[in-house]
Parts: structure tokens; C-alpha cells; sequence
């Protein structure tokens, strides 16, 4: 029997930006995979939306895919184009990458930090006890770990054998999507427009390459049903009566509207995360990059727990983070796919919602919301920058994403307190104080931040006021765990607990 800290069941883009964040604890990780090699052409997600870019970036993972993707400044909720080149972040954009090179990159990164991937490895069941989890293959081997993870998609076996139901909405309609070659290609992009008969969509892919969608809302199509290149054909002379004459596909596949939540993440030592936990039709593209920050808000807290430094309840608040944020994507990928259908009243509804999105106010909303930027996470405070993603600001020495590659909790001084040193000692080994100023032009107007590992705001100072050391210590034990129990700075930090920022004395 082979023993490890965590088993991640599951190697797609989840699973494996899960295990690249349990390595940067220390954390010893096994990944098993079902296939037994890793899907090349598959690119059923496609794109990287502007909070999956800065959670790369955080980590120093993103140049390698803004090598390999393509910019648009655009974000889509229905057929509706939501400009973002005026959002707050270095990454005004969606990164148009296929699904097969991101999980190509990522497990290109998980080899560099010492994960160990076994594929064609099948979880047949499991047994869960006080001290652990003991995994069983397909093969009749084993696997003993501290932790189970669930990445393995929406039909997740790890997910059916903890019980964890999985409640929703059935398919009330068949989507197909082929990357395909066109011997009469459109002259433009056409995106989701909506025939009598459905809707489809023909975009240009690469050299001599196209994606072909169609949306049919008077079928749906049995779970086994193959899809081939003729069904694909069929169904777009049907809407848009030409095939554009497709030939030589490289990848079909089919899905359609089902939406679907796991009603608990965890279950004991078995969590859930990505399409295991939660599925939708994939309008505005968020399935992937949900999954990618599931992983992300988990990695660390399990890390935490892994190592004794913080008690398994700190897990529970991965659901009560998680759980509202694809919630929510449940409830727009069904209004987007409402607004697919081809009757009368449909087609009014897209133009009313049209002449709204000309407004700022509401296209911001609905990019914020597609693009996971307006995330505010539950926190203790008043103040509203408290569970929301810290700004990249630039630093007068680099910029505050460049502290995170670590993967450890900052806490960035930026006015000199030093009443800061005493108690964040307590956590030296788990949180880095970094003291340096913003540069010119980029204020928070805040004198001390910590940030989680994850980039989110846990406790902060505005500018001139007097530092809550006490709330400090609460966040800190809060995400953290326990001080240091050798730790014996808590009667020096009271002592300064009035201190005023140095640049305001």
C-alpha cells in the first residue's frame, strides 16, 4: 500500500492546479487519473477569464499561457458582447486558450514541483476512518491518504460513493460542439445567432480551423447517443441551413443545460472540487476558471490542515466560500441559456437586455460577475476591501502579486508600523511580513494588509488609523491556525497596541 498526504482523483485543469498548490505547502500529493493519456485535442472550455489570469499570475504561472492563448476584450453573457478593457486589473481581457493546453501546462507544472501522477488509475471506492482515507483502484491496489479529493468531473465516482447529493436541474435542450476544418467558412465570426430552429455559432480557432456550435431547444439527446461528424452536419443545416462545408474534425463532443450542485463539499476526508462538485451548459465560458479557483481557495486551507497547523474546521469554510460563488453560475448560465431560445417573447427579452448592457453600471455588473472579479468572500469588518481580491498594486520594489508565488500569507506593511513584528511572529513560519511603500500613483490608502494565500484581503488599517492588533491576531488564527506554541511576543505587541503609523507621528 502506497501512503500519501492527499489523493486528488482527477487530472484536469482542477485536479492539477489543486496538487501545483498542496506541493507549494510541502504537502506530498498524489494525482490518479482514469485515462491513461493525457486528452491532446480536447477543448470543450476556452478561455481564461481575468481572476483565473491573476491567480496564475500570483502564483508566476501566467506567462506561460499568455504565450499560448489569444486576447479578446471581451467577455460574452448570452449573445451579448461585455467589453472589459476598462477593468481594474492588468488583464483586461479574456485569454482564449484551449482546455487540452491548459491542463498540458498545468500538469507541465505539477511535474516541476514534485507531483506524482498515475494515470490509467480508476477509484473503484473508498474507506474513510478517524486518521484517514484508504483508496481503492480498479486495479485492486490501494492508497492510503490523510485527505480525498474529488476532481473527477461531472459524473464523479468519488462524489457518488460519499453520499453527497448531487440536486438540480435536468437538460431541456442538446448543445454540439465540433473543431472542425470549413471548405466555405463565413466571412466573420458568427456568435449565437438564433434561427427558427436553434441557434448556432461559427468562430475561427486557428489557421483553417473553426469551433461550430449548435443549440437545438426541440431535442434532447440520450446520455450514450454518439456524436459524429454527420450528427454535427445535421443539426447545423437544420439551423442554419449550410454546413459551411465542414470536413476533418479533430474534436466533437456533445452536452446540454443540466445544472447541478453538490449540497455539501466535504464529507469528512473526502472534499469536492470543480465539475465534481457543481455543472452548467458553459455559456460565458466559467466552468473551468470556477473550478481553477475552487482549487486555489482550497489548496492552502488543506495544506494548513495537513500539516497540523490549523484545525480541520478551517475546511468548512471552503464550502461557505465556494459553495455561493457557483451557486451563483448555476443561476446565470440558466438566464443565458433562457435567452438562447428562438420564440417571440425571447427575442424581445435579448433586446431589452441589449439596450442594458449599453449601460456602464449594469455591463460592469454582469462582467464583474462573469469574470469572478466582484467575488466578496465572508469576513469579519465593515470595511468593503475585507474578503474581496487585493488590487496588484505596484510597489516602489515590484508589485504585491510577485509576494504571493510562495503561496504563504503576506502581510504587507506599507507605513512603517512596527507594532506589526511582535505579532506576526507568532506565524513566522506560515505568513511573510513584507514592508515596503506604493509606488507613485498607487495608493490602497490603507497602512497594513493581510492578504491570504489565496489573494484575498483577511484584516486591514486604513491610513492613519491606529492598527487593531487584535483583530490581526484574530485573522491570523482564523486562517492560519494557532500562534507558534513557543511563541512568546503577545506581551510586546500589547504594548504597542495604540501605535500610530511612523509617517503620520
Amino acid at each position: 500500500m502506497t501512503d500519501t498526504q492527499v489523493v486528488i482523483a482527477g487530472a484536469g485543469p482542477t485536479g492539477l492546479m489543486l496538487a501545483c498548490e498542496l506541493r507549494l505547502a510541502g504537502v506530498e500529493v498524489l494525482v490518479l487519473e482514469r485515462l491513461p493519456e493525457r486528452r491532446t485535442v480536447e477543448s470543450r472550455a476556452g478561455g481564461l477569464h481575468i481572476r483565473t489570469m491573476e491567480t496564475l499570475d500570483q502564483r508566476g504561472l501566467l506567462d506561460r499561457f499568455l504565450e499560448r492563448g489569444q486576447r479578446r476584450q471581451a467577455v460574452r453573457f448570452a449573445a451579448d458582447p461585455l467589453d472589459v478593457s476598462d477593468a481594474a486589473t492588468r488583464y483586461p481581457y479574456v485569454l482564449v486558450i484551449a482546455q487540452s493546453e491548459v491542463e498540458r501546462l498545468l500538469a507541465e507544472r505539477a511535474v516541476e514541483a514534485g507531483v506524482r501522477l498515475r494515470r490509467g488509475a480508476e477509484v473503484a471506492g473508498f474507506i474513510q476512518d478517524d486518521t484517514g482515507v484508504t483508496v481503492e483502484l480498479a486495479d485492486e491496489s490501494r492508497v492510503r491518504a490523510d485527505y480525498l479529493v474529488g476532481c473527477d468531473g461531472g459524473r464523479s465516482t468519488v462524489r457518488r460513493l460519499s453520499g453527497i447529493e448531487f440536486p438540480g436541474t435536468p437538460a431541456t435542450m442538446t448543445a454540439l460542439l465540433g473543431d472542425v476544418e470549413l471548405a466555405e467558412p463565413p466571412v466573420d465570426d458568427i456568435f449565437q445567432e438564433r434561427r427558427e430552429n436553434g441557434s448556432f455559432s461559427v468562430l475561427a480557432s486557428g489557421p483553417d480551423r473553426y469551433r461550430v456550435l449548435t443549440n437545438e431547444f426541440d431535442h434532447v439527446a440520450g446520455r450514450d447517443e454518439p456524436v459524429t461528424l454527420e450528427t454535427l452536419r445535421t443539426a447545423l443545416v437544420k439551423i442554419a441551413g449550410t454546413d459551411y462545408g465542414m470536413h476533418s474534425p479533430r474534436w466533437l463532443s456533445r452536452f446540454g443545460d443540466a445544472a447541478r450542485q453538490a449540497d455539501r463539499y466535504r464529507e469528512g476526508r473526502v472534499l469536492l472540487a470543480g465539475d465534481a462538485a457543481h455543472i452548467h451548459f458553459p455559456a460565458g465560458g466559467q466552468g473551468l476558471n470556477t473550478g481553477v479557483q475552487d482549487a486555489v481557495n482550497l489548496g492552502w486551507k488543506l495544506a494548513a490542515v495537513v500539516r497540523g497547523q490549523a484545525a480541520d474546521l478551517l475546511l468548512d469554510t471552503y464550502q461557505a466560500e465556494r459553495h455561493p460563488v457557483a451557486a451563483r453560475v448555476l443561476r446565470n448560465t440558466r438566464a443565458q441559456t433562457a435567452l438562447h431560445r428562438v420564440d417571440a417573447h425571447t427575442s424581445a427579452l435579448c433586446e431589452v437586455l441589449g439596450d442594458l448592457i449599453d449601460i456602464d453600471e449594469v455591463r460592469l455588473r454582469l462582467a464583474g460577475m462573469i469574470t469572478a472579479t466582484d467575488i466578496k468572500y465572508p469576513t469579519v469588518g465593515t470595511d468593503d476591501l475585507l474578503g474581496r481580491r487585493m488590487p496588484d498594486l505596484d510597489l516602489v520594489d515590484g508589485r504585491v502579486y510577485e509576494l504571493l508565488h510562495r503561496a504563504r500569507a503576506v502581510l504587507l506593511d506599507l507605513g512603517g508600523l512596527r507594532s506589526l513584528d511582535a505579532v506576526v511572529t507568532g506565524w513566522a513560519g506560515r505568513a511573510d511580513l513584507i514592508r515596503t511603500r506604493p509606488a507613485q500613483g498607487s495608493d490602497l490608502g490603507a497602512d497594513a494588509v493581510l492578504i491570504r494565500p489565496d489573494g484575498h484581503v483577511a484584516w486591514l488599517t486604513r491610513t492613519g488609523q491606529r492598527p487593531d492588533l487584535n483583530g490581526l491576531r484574530t485573522a491570523l488564527t482564523t486562517w492560519l491556525g494557532p500562534a507558534d506554541p513557543d511563541f512568546q511576543g503577545e506581551r510586546k505587541a500589547n504594548s504597542n497596541d495604540n501605535e500610530i503609523p511612523a509617517r503620520d507621528r
